[in-house]
């Protein structure tokens, strides 16, 4: 059996798929991703899938369920370079991927990643500014 190699590029994790997407290959890249995220503290994944032809329903569960364990893990997941007719078939099949965004290329995934870390990081002060400001408001 294949393995999808897991690339780390600062703090996101890249997953370029070049092969057909069995179903043992598709279960096997799940638990390496959830390891390497782990592993690593990667707070991005990017999963490029310009080389598929065809994503079948097992292959689109799959990419949903890599999302929700990433978020649960606390990393965002793109997914690029999806193809019209992958995206047309993933419509036909009923499958929306919940928690997967998309972004055209790698390029605009890695954007979209910085442009939530950077949101995030405004988030996170917020909340730290109104807890300070709290603290030197309560009597």
């Amino acid at each position: 059996m294949e393995r999808v190699p897991v690339l780390k590029i600062g703090g996101i994790l890249l997953v370029s798929i070049q092969i057909d997407m069995e179903d043992q290959t598709a279960l096997q890249l799940q638990e390496d991703l959830a390891e390497r995220i782990v592993s690593t503290g990667s707070h991005g994944v990017i999963i490029d899938i310009s080389a598929l032809d065809i994503v079948d329903s097992f292959v689109g569960r799959t990419l949903a369920t890599i999302a929700s364990v990433s978020r649960v893990l606390d990393a965002e997941t793109v997914v690029v370079g999806m193809r019209p007719a992958v995206a047309i078939t993933l419509v036909e099949l009923g499958l929306s991927l919940p928690g997967i965004r998309t972004a055209l290329n790698v390029e605009l995934g890695i954007e979209m990643l910085a442009d939530a870390a950077a949101a995030d990081d405004l988030e996170l002060d917020d909340d730290e500014d109104d807890a300070d400001q709290a603290a030197v408001t309560t009597p």
